[in-house]
């Protein structure tokens, strides 16, 4: 009856009388002998909800282990004090949200606890995308930034992101997502706050950022690629439910792409996201009706950003794959802008490439026959936005940094216009974006990618697999070719420029092929993620029969992969 007791508690002290009638309800089920209702309150107060680089993420509802206002007024609590700690009164945060439940809500509430805690806070007026969050963090010079969105996750989920910039940060990650010591730092003071009740929370007192900042976006975005387009181009456009939808279509206009056809089932927000089963791009068929779109129309390109417009993803036309068009990777994509951004910064002679270790070895390809630096990061845009001269980043799970200096973060919409460009420059050649591949392919070997996830209901799996993985459990070889390299990143790994990265929960097989595999745990989902590449010469063979092999051998290694995890086929 403790746990009974420490929800009721819980539910009284919650402001927000939805989240503390379901769980009051939850506990008098729990009390008559309701076996599933008495497993929702032990879920919902097995926290609290940890703070960390990815800020919060997590399900809505009541208790420490949910998404509420009660979670979120302590975490915005936490950041203030410690913002007012380092930098005095009179610091400045920024807020932003999107369209998911409660996330004007959760907001509004930052907002007041900045407020009370003698800061300067600066809400949106209405809901927007995240990277214009993180163009007016930067715009504004504030100390902190908040971003109320679970990006890309089911609608029952929502998130706190964090970044610091100002005076918090004077380094090159000004302006980022936090990383460690802020992190743990940033937590503590989150624990070290009292009853909720305590913290006072004014009812006015906060300013709203100015509408000029979201135009100062466009207009930035909209030059990304520093031309406007040369040939027409037809593109389709979905929002997936989200917040970009508007800004993408502004910003694409402006750079002279008028022919959009929006997906319209998906265009508005919703934060129900009705017609996918998850509002990820990534997922298997979450491009359906773009690409059924794409086939009516004719279109040159799909373009699909995630509900906070932080990600990118792209199809083509493509005779040869199922229905006529191919959705491609995050590394493909990754590829073509890393391509055209060095062509860019060629011109400067300076400039650095950069992508996670768990994406394509293809960038560092490309950085180096244009003359310019590379580095390998951790996994997640907090590490890659920071490199010092980066002039591009990305990570293979759609996220692509195109203009650091005004959005150091992962940027879906600027992307958008990159690849836009792209396509009409490519286009006005008599060329297409399968047409550069094939390029790349010739000159730097076919990089064929492909990915493997094991998601759990019960996260002691993915360690009990990493412990035996680590401890004999390894494969011998891939695809019948020897594993001659393991690298496990608890002992860090080169960053492509002499030093070593920090020590992380992920280990790395290189066969006698040269193919390789990442495994690591996910940091948002409960997965285990398995990242394989497969590198094959082209030499005079087509491309396209290159291409069939790699998928092959992809397929090769993730049947190895399946079996040595215990993944059902």
């Amino acid at each position: 009856m403790e746990l009974l007791e420490r929800a009721r508690q819980w539910a009284s002290h919650d402001p927000d009388p939805a989240t503390a009638s379901a769980l009051s309800a939850d506990i008098e089920a729990a009390e008559r002998g309701d076996e599933e209702a008495a497993a929702r309150v032990g879920a919902a107060m097995n926290g609290p909800l940890q703070f960390g680089t990815a800020g919060l993420r997590g399900r809505l509802g009541g208790g420490p282990n949910r998404m509420n206002r009660v979670v979120v007024i302590r975490a915005a609590a936490g950041l203030s004090a410690y913002l007012k700690d380092r930098l005095g009164e009179g610091f400045s945060v920024v807020i932003g949200y999107d369209a998911r439940h409660n996330s004007e809500q959760f907001a509004l509430d930052t907002a007041a606890v900045v407020t009370g805690a003698g800061g300067r806070a600066i809400l949106f007026e209405s809901h927007c995308p995240t990277p214009v969050l993180a163009f007016a963090l930067r715009r504004l010079e504030a100390d902190a930034g908040v971003m109320v969105t679970a990006s890309h996750n089911p609608p029952q989920d929502n998130g706190y992101k964090v970044y610091l910039g100002g005076r918090a940060v004077t380094d090159s990650g000004q302006g980022a997502q936090i990383v460690p010591p802020y992190d743990s730092q940033i937590a503590a003071a989150i624990d070290a706050v009292g009853p909720v009740s305590s913290v006072p929370r004014p009812q006015s007192g906060w300013e709203t950022v100015d509408p000029e900042i979201r135009e100062e976006y466009i207009e930035r975005a909209a030059q990304a690629a520093r031309m406007t387009a040369p040939a027409p181009v037809k593109i389709v456009l979905t929002a997936m439910h989200g917040v970009g939808g508007a800004t993408c279509r502004e910003v694409l206009a402006r750079a002279g792409f008028t022919d959009v056809v929006e997906v319209a089932e998906q265009f508005e927000p919703d934060p129900d996201f009705p017609t996918v089963a998850f509002p990820n791009p990534e997922e298997p068929g979450a491009l359906d009706l773009a690409l059924d779109k794409a086939r009516r129309v004719e279109a040159d390109l799909v373009i699909a950003n995630d509900p906070d417009a932080d990600r990118c993803s792209a199809a083509i036309p493509d005779e040869d794959a199922p229905g006529g068009w191919r959705q491609l990777t995050g590394d493909e994509v990754g590829a073509l802008l890393g391509e055209q951004a060095a062509e860019l910064a060629a011109f400067a002679g300076n400039g650095v490439l950069a992508c996670s270790v768990v994406s394509s070895r293809l960038l560092r390809r490309i950085a180096q026959s244009h003359g310019l630096g590379f580095r390998r990061t951790l996994t997640g845009f907090k590490w890659i936005s920071r490199e010092p001269g980066l002039v591009f980043g990305y990570e293979e799970a759609l996220g692509y940094c195109v203009d650091p200096a005004a959005v150091r973060d992962k940027d879906g919409i600027s992307a958008s216009v990159r690849l836009a460009v792209l396509t009409s420059v490519l286009k006005q050649q008599g060329r297409t974006l399968q047409d550069l591949l094939d390029r790349l392919a010739r000159e730097h070997g076919l990089h064929a990618t492909s990915p493997l996830s094991m998601r759990v209901e019960d996260l002691d799996i993915i360690t009990s697999t990493m412990e035996r993985l680590r401890s004999g459990g390894a494969p011998a070889k891939l695809a019948g070719s020897p594993i001659t390299k393991t690298v496990d990143l608890l002992d860090g790994i080169s960053d492509g420029n002499g030093g070593t990265l920090p020590p992380t929960n992920g280990l790395v097989w290189v066969t006698a092929s040269d193919d390789r595999v990442v495994v690591r745990p996910s940091g948002t989902e409960p997965k285990l993620k398995c990242y394989c590449e497969v590198i094959l010469p082209t030499n005079d063979t087509p491309v396209a029969q290159v291409r069939e092999a790699a998928a092959e051998r992809l397929e090769a290694i993730k049947a190895d992969l399946r079996g040595i995890l215990g993944i059902a086929a």
